[in-house]
């Protein structure tokens, strides 16, 4: 029971995809065919380059309700998910995200400086543990906020800028995520630099959100939720 399967791209980001189409990459069906609000012409002119033309709007009021039947979310979890990420590419813009990464390694034990707005050197944030920040191990973090996937060359620059700071660590976060290629150079620096994408991100602010200082907080407002968990059918 295997289907052949031919990969036209890799490296797009969700955020690229219009929300009603994410609903529908939540379905819990292995294999099907997402055709509504014309699926196929906009994922193609994502996977081309091209911005995609605007889901259409439903005229009778008929048609308005099964569209939102047809986007309650399957899958609560990435639905979250994609909302919170929505959130963060307006609320934190540029240089914002920057100030949320140095929000999650303060939160994490870190002592962090971060650079102001404008040409930074590659280096954004450089942290280090104890109270002033000189115990290791010493962090040298760039971040990338562009919507677009980065390639390994960035990957190297980052390790050019720590050793101009004396950092034994790396950080790069990459809202756009990596190209196909960066995984290979990823594992030659695998002792020295981590990759962030958007969604590593999500999960570290996730995983320290209580811990966020208010003023992060009141900017992202989050609140955890408990749901009860479909049982796999017989």
């Amino acid at each position: 029971h295997t289907r052949p399967v031919k990969w036209l791209k890799t490296d797009i980001p969700r955020s690229a995809f219009d929300q009603d189409i994410l609903y529908s990459f939540g379905a819990f069906m292995t294999v099907c065919q997402i055709s509504r609000n014309n699926a196929e012409a906009r994922i193609k002119a994502v996977l081309e380059g091209k911005k995609p033309a605007a889901p259409p709007i439903s005229q009778s009021s008929e048609a308005d309700q099964t569209d939102i039947e047809e986007t309650v979310p399957t899958d609560i979890p990435q639905y979250a998910e994609d909302r919170i990420r929505e959130f963060i590419e307006q609320k934190f813009k540029g240089h914002g995200l920057s100030r949320l990464v140095d929000a999650v390694l303060i939160a994490t034990g870190y002592t962090t400086a971060v650079s102001p707005p404008g040409p930074d050197g590659g280096v954004d944030i450089v942290a280090g543990r104890g109270p002033m920040g000189f115990d290791p191990p010493r962090l040298c973090v760039q971040v990338k906020s562009g919507s677009g996937p980065v390639n390994p060359e960035i990957i190297q620059r980052l390790h050019g800028s720590m050793k101009g700071v004396s950092a034994e660590q790396g950080l790069l976060v990459s809202w756009g995520g990596f190209n196909s290629k960066v995984p290979t150079e990823e594992r030659s620096q695998f002792f020295s630099i981590r990759l962030w994408d958007s969604g590593d991100l999500i999960q570290a602010l996730l995983e320290n959100y209580e811990k966020l200082s208010s003023d992060i907080k009141a900017e992202l407002p989050l609140k955890r939720i408990w749901v009860l968990v479909p049982s796999p059918a017989p």
